[in-house]
């Protein structure tokens, strides 16, 4: 039986899990088929860095576009773009339109992450809040994980896969549209302020950057990097499902952990593991289950890490910083992401395909070299100032709108000129 919290938002989460499944389709996908059509291991970080960089600017401008139009609308609007992108995919195999489709599509999935979330917060009291958002993370991790797995229905040579992501990214606009709840009050417009967090939490900064360097390098050319060491493709999207569906698993675990001790302490235990995990990803070449092992151990290891850094940066900075604490991280994260494809992509082509682990693994040791050095020049937090981990505010998916009320008041936010409001249920 579905919690009564939750049906009132239950249209809203299954236009995630459509939308979502379509993403992890193209994320498994579009590395495999590059391969096929030879774009080269530089075209393929260059096209995984720009759905990033379309993220980013999708974060900054998504805001004034559901401005213009209500969130339905902008809502509608931008799921049908990223639908059609998944076929343009298919009519032009072409590395530079490849580009320019995954910077559209970044840009529209920052925008449907800002509709569903705000969306989400304003249905939600603050007693709800936290049950609401968890569900609405997990929904992300497993329609990621069910998408990713659905490449092996058909060949990746063919349209046929790109169809199918088209058509999940297409019925996300069903629910949604038909849906009796209100839409939420317009949108605010978060400031970012990366000097304060700076100060504050220079593990909280310079981690959601490097996570985002060697994470973005992992989900955009892991594919084609075990692929290009003999893996089938159903190997390689049994890979990316068990990293995806591990780290979603251990994300609540260690963020109860670090609650306990020093974040930065769990953070360096992390990425102790996920250095090991990598360096054995970069050594072993072959498949089975040993492959499918080393992927589970990653994903635990490696997903979590943004989770604490998050963490780590809320405890540091004041509770009436949180918008821009949160969207500091997730600008830092998203910039990481762009620079870390291309990068890693540069020593797979020098080096051959398994030097992404390698990369992966420098990344994640140069973050812990600088953790290591702020636990001896900062005390840790005081256990009194600690807040509880929330999973829906840390998570390493969605998270584009703080999962706090946005207070008019506060110098983080400028408030648009506010348009007629619904009344609002509450759940």
């Amino acid at each position: 039986m579905l919690d009564k919290n939750l049906r009132p938002i239950l249209s809203l989460l299954l236009g995630v899990a459509f939308l979502l499944a379509g993403a992890g389709l193209q994320m498994t996908l579009l590395p495999l088929r590059a391969s096929v059509e030879q774009f080269g291991t530089f075209a393929i970080g260059a096209i995984g860095s720009a759905y990033y960089l379309g993220f980013v600017v999708g974060c900054v401008l998504g805001p004034y576009v559901i401005l213009r139009s209500g969130h339905i609308r902008a809502f509608s609007a931008m799921v049908a773009v990223a639908a059609s992108m998944a076929l343009l995919h298919a009519l032009i195999p072409v590395a530079p339109a490849w580009a320019l489709i995954r910077f559209v599509t970044g840009f529209c999935l920052a925008g449907f992450y800002l509709v569903i979330e705000s969306w989400l917060n304003d249905r939600s009291s603050n007693e709800t809040r936290g049950m609401v958002m968890s569900a609405y993370v997990m929904t992300n991790f497993v329609a990621i994980a069910a998408g990713q797995m659905i490449v092996t229905t058909y060949p990746v040579e063919g349209a046929s896969l790109f169809m199918i992501a088209a058509i999940l990214s297409a019925l996300a606009i069903v629910p949604v549209a038909l849906t009796r709840s209100a839409q939420p009050a317009p949108i605010t417009i978060v400031r970012f302020q990366p000097r304060v967090l700076w100060e504050a939490a220079p593990v909280a900064l310079a981690g959601s950057f490097m996570v985002g360097l060697s994470l973005g390098a992992f989900w955009t050319l892991a594919p084609a990097a075990v692929e290009l060491r003999g893996a089938a493709v159903a190997e390689v999207a049994a890979f990316m499902t068990a990293a995806v569906i591990a780290g979603a698993l251990m994300q609540y675990p260690a963020g109860r952990l670090s609650d306990r001790v020093d974040r930065r302490l769990v953070l360096l235990v992390l990425l102790g593991g996920s250095i090991a995990t990598a360096v054995a990803l970069w050594l072993y070449s072959g498949s089975g289950w040993p492959l499918l092992a080393l992927a589970c151990a990653f994903g635990a290891l490696s997903l979590p890490s943004y989770s604490i850094a998050a963490a780590h940066g809320y405890d540091r900075t004041q509770p009436e910083e949180m918008v821009a604490t949160s969207a500091t991280i997730l600008l830092a994260n998203g910039l990481g992401a762009i620079a870390g494809p291309m990068i890693a992509a540069l020593m797979m082509r020098a080096l051959g395909p398994g030097t992404l682990f390698l990369f992966v693994a420098l990344s994640q040791l140069a973050l812990a070299g600088f953790v290591i050095y702020r636990t001896r020049v900062q005390a840790p937090a005081l256990q009194a100032t600690k807040s509880d981990f929330d999973m829906a505010s840390t998570a390493p998916v969605g998270a584009v709108v703080p999962t706090e009320e946005l207070r008019p008041e506060s110098p983080e936010v400028g408030v648009p000129e506010i348009y007629p409001k619904e009344p609002k249920e509450q759940v």
